[in-house]
């Protein structure tokens, strides 16, 4: 039986389990390092063994950075009627991709 937990960073939460590669916030650590996150729940597939922090269960969850990058660029356009405003800017959200080695 493999596990799935809950892990907490960037604001945002994630199901995991061990081998998945996910994409998060940008997080300020180099290539290949390893590092651990704040786990909120670890349970079985089933979900019979469960193990619910109050409010975390620490840092169980080990995982190592693949990459960094930036997402697509997304546009965002103002526009104001009968006055001949538009204005167009354009957003790419800086992520790390990481992979989970341990729960």
């Amino acid at each position: 039986m493999s596990k799935i937990a809950i892990i907490k960073t960037g604001g945002k939460q994630y199901v995991v389990k061990e081998g998945d590669k996910i994409k998060i916030e940008k997080i300020d650590q180099e290539v290949g390092k390893n590092i651990k996150f704040e786990t909120l729940l670890i349970s079985d597939d089933e979900g019979s063994n469960l193990n619910l922090g109050k409010p975390s269960l620490g840092e169980k969850v080990e995982s190592k950075i693949l990459e960094h990058g930036k997402n697509k660029k997304i546009l965002v356009v103002k526009y104001k009627n009968k006055t001949r405003y538009t204005k167009n800017v354009g957003h790419r959200q800086p992520f790390t991709k990481i992979e989970i080695n341990k729960i």
